[in-house]
């Protein structure tokens, strides 16, 4: 699979609720970087064992997701995307629905996602789901609420 075919299969997988074959998508060392997750929503995920709990978890969890309006932008590195893309969401456990925008940055190799970068809208999701956003874990590492985390801003993925 080419890597838009591939990150296209994640994105139906994700739509279609498909949550226990997502993590066949990934390198056995993948790792997932989610620099705008708010607490639950780890900031680093990494192996293909602890990327299928998270979707496993995801399965259990009272979202429903479907992408839409997918733009891929390929780059001078043929292993590396970068996809935007919108879901709409659904708390099926209270019917509150809700978008949420999304960039990742993929690098994917042989067909499988060997790293990605994933910029979704947590805020909107917690807010979907009525988490308030204390920015006790940003406070904890030093960081005001809110404040981006400090990066080389350079992509580095293997």
């Amino acid at each position: 699979m080419t890597p838009r075919e591939t990150f296209l299969h994640l994105s139906r997988g994700i739509s279609e609720g498909r949550w226990h074959e997502l993590a066949a998508l990934y390198a056995e060392d993948a790792v997932v970087e989610q620099p705008f997750a708010l607490p639950p929503a780890p900031p680093r995920i990494e192996g293909r064992a602890a990327i299928a709990e998270h979707f496993a978890s995801a399965a259990r969890g009272p979202l429903r997701l479907r992408a839409r309006d997918h733009v891929i932008h390929e780059t001078r590195d043929p292993e590396v995307i970068v996809a935007e893309f919108t879901y709409d969401g659904e708390v099926t456990t209270t019917a509150t629905t809700f978008e949420m925008r999304n960039i990742q940055v993929l690098r994917i190799r042989d067909g499988l996602i060997v790293a990605t970068r994933d910029y979704h809208d947590h805020l909107a999701l917690n807010r979907a789901l009525n988490r308030a956003p204390t920015g006790s874990d940003e406070h904890e590492a030093g960081r005001p609420a809110g404040e981006m985390p400090r990066e080389s801003g350079v992509l580095r993925m293997r």
